[in-house]
């Protein structure tokens, strides 16, 4: 029997009221367990859209404060995964809040962590100001018999992130984020998603924002590159199947990963 996870990408705009994000996220969970969804992955800073002028630390919470409760109690009620951006708070750091995605198992536990690493001091944005980035690598973890890494937005940009991630065995990596509209912006992110899932012959889903502010265009590549599912402009589900037949057929014909050459390349 084949092993298989189906993934379900929420692409969606976001306000500034965590409870009207929850209702939103309801909303789309209920779509894709119609759609027999074992997983489904909401955008970077879903839990609430940053203010200008405000810092974030008051929309951040606890991880076990009463946003990621309330995701793991509908992760159990439907007995899907989620993997959602939130803001968590930082200990001791009254203007600055972590950006954080969380995933949450289908009985409603918490999976993993991950907190951004690379933030997006570029291109007039300076989340620095706002955010206190990570500083250890992005988490592995199983479902459903399939090694599943966790990336967030920018991290796209550095492909070392990816290759960890792979060398630590995963399959396929969930990208939630909030790549923002510009000028050869959404060509850059369907770029480098198709990019990091060949260069690693895994799997590469990415979840974006939509709404003026960003470029939408959520994605799912397989290992060869291909794109299988995608979405416009608009509020949209992108569902497709994770298939580790596929991650070894590809890896099978295209051996890449094992003719890296750590010993030359060892920095």
């Amino acid at each position: 029997m084949t092993t298989q996870l189906t993934v379900s990408l929420a692409q969606t705009s976001v306000t500034r009221d965590p409870q009207e994000n929850l209702r939103t996220a309801r909303r789309f969970i209920q779509q894709a367990v119609a759609r027999e969804t074992d997983l489904i992955v909401f955008p970077e800073m879903f839990m609430a859209l940053p203010q200008k002028g405000i810092s974030l630390t008051a929309v951040a919470e606890p991880i076990d404060g009463p946003f990621v409760s309330a995701l793991s109690a509908m992760a159990a009620e439907h007995r899907v995964a989620i993997i959602c951006g939130i803001w968590q708070t930082v200990q001791g750091d009254a203007q600055r809040a972590a950006n954080v995605v969380i995933a949450i198992a289908p009985d409603g536990a918490l999976l993993a962590r991950y907190n951004k690493v690379h933030l997006f001091d570029a291109l007039s944005i300076r989340e620095s100001d706002l955010m206190l980035g990570g500083d250890t690598p992005p988490p592995v973890f199983t479902l459903k018999g399939i090694v599943l890494g966790i990336a967030i937005c920018y991290d796209l940009r550095f492909p070392e992130l990816f290759r960890n991630l792979a060398l630590r065995g995963a399959e396929a990596v969930l990208v939630p984020s909030a790549w923002y509209a510009g000028t050869m912006k959404e060509e850059h992110w369907l770029t480098l998603l198709q990019a990091r899932a060949i260069e690693n012959t895994m799997y590469v889903c990415g979840a974006n924002l939509c709404g003026p502010a960003f470029a939408a265009r959520t994605t799912i590549f397989d290992p060869f590159g291909v794109m299988l599912a995608g979405s416009g402009e608009g509020e949209a589900l992108v569902t497709s199947q994770i298939l580790h037949a596929r991650i070894r057929e590809v890896r099978e014909k295209l051996p890449s990963l094992s003719h890296i050459r750590l010993n030359v390349f060892n920095d």
